[in-house]
């Protein structure tokens, strides 16, 4: 029997792509379900998302969402959602191909040969980044650098949004503990799945910026991150994480 494979992508506002990402999914030679957790985006996102579910019932699934309260608690109800319908491996992937679908067979080669977590890695191997502004290209980059010295986490991206994780990992993560929900989000999952012994393995992928539609990006996005990170470094030298 196969591993049963969700990919979950989180949606704002992504008319403009939402279709082609999930039918390009859909078309990898090996089988991936999609669940697309969208927050209730008024540019109709849900809506292109139920048209395309009439054609494939069984392979893509909504959760649509009342409020909009960040990126990590988007995926937590995705997650759980995954958990609840006996998935083997969950992924986390954006909706604007800014991560290259064709990867998420390399996530998951990865995970079948020892890792828990693997991560699409955009700086494992030089700074592979296309048509990112140099401002957001050095954000990302040293933001990386910062949480390694303050967390000793191993890896060379932990903002990356691009993650496979094996069932286990989420089983044993208390999901409901999880406290930052922006970008911040991104690097508390990996060191949660760190502090846990899990093995994670850095895949290197090259990471494209959006071509449509708009990021989310902000400066309270950047800050939680910023002081999160240190907050829970306490907390984990603590026994409290």
């Amino acid at each position: 029997m196969s591993d049963k494979k969700l990919v979950i992508i989180p949606t704002y506002n992504e008319k403009e792509n939402i279709k082609d990402i999930i039918l390009y999914v859909l078309n990898l030679k090996d089988d991936f379900d999609v669940l697309v957790v969208d927050d209730s985006s008024p540019d109709g996102t849900g809506t292109l998302v139920k048209e395309l579910k009439n054609q494939y019932p069984d392979q893509i699934f909504l959760e649509e969402r009342k409020e909009k309260n960040g990126l990590g608690r988007a995926y937590i109800h995705g997650f759980k959602w995954a958990l609840a319908h006996g998935y083997d491996y969950i992924f986390e992937m954006d909706a604007d191909f800014s991560h290259n679908p064709n990867d998420l067979l390399r996530l998951y080669d990865a995970c079948k040969n020892g890792a828990d977590m693997s991560v699409g890695s955009r700086y494992s191997q030089g700074v592979n980044v296309i048509n990112w502004p140099m401002n957001r290209v050095l954000l990302s980059f040293f933001a990386s650098k910062y949480v390694r010295l303050i967390t000793g986490l191993p890896i060379h991206d932990s903002t990356a949004g691009f993650v496979c994780f094996a069932r286990k990992v989420l089983e044993t993560l208390d999901l409901d503990k999880i406290k930052l929900v922006g970008y911040g989000f991104q690097i508390e999952m990996k060191f949660r799945t760190y502090c846990k012994k899990f093995k994670i393995v850095e895949v290197p992928i090259i990471f494209t910026d959006r071509t449509k539609g708009e990021s989310k990006m902000s400066g309270a996005i950047i800050s939680e991150a910023v002081f999160g990170v240190i907050k829970m470094k306490i907390m984990a030298l603590l026994g409290k994480l």
